[in-house]
């Protein structure tokens, strides 16, 4: 059974995720970091999108207090949040089901 968290969690992610079209560059973004932090320019490159288009999903992402900044300005690095790397389960869940083949990113 699944805790009134993880529910909030399953539906944030859904809404994330699968709620907009920008929902897997934001999937793509949460597994490049879970791997490392990163700051926005190396994001749109590894994504192969323009700088703003990252900036974007950034943004959204921030929001919804699923990654965190360190740093200021350019230099700023960003990485999952402690909340979304307990919940990365249910990120990895639904990741599976609305992406099963996607595309990697470049490392």
């Amino acid at each position: 059974m699944h805790s009134p968290s993880d529910t909030s969690w399953k539906r944030l992610l859904w809404y994330v995720l699968a709620g907009s079209r920008g929902g897997t560059n934001r999937g793509r973004i949460i597994n490049l970091l879970r791997k490392e932090p990163h700051n926005v320019n190396q994001l749109a490159e590894a994504l192969d999108v323009h700088y703003r288009v990252a900036e974007h999903h950034i943004r959204a992402l921030e929001k919804n207090n699923l990654i965190t900044p360190s740093g200021e300005r350019y230099g700023k690095l960003y990485f999952l949040s402690q909340e979304m790397e307990a919940h990365l389960h249910i990120f990895d869940e639904i990741w599976t089901q609305i992406q099963p083949g996607a595309r990697e990113v470049k490392e």
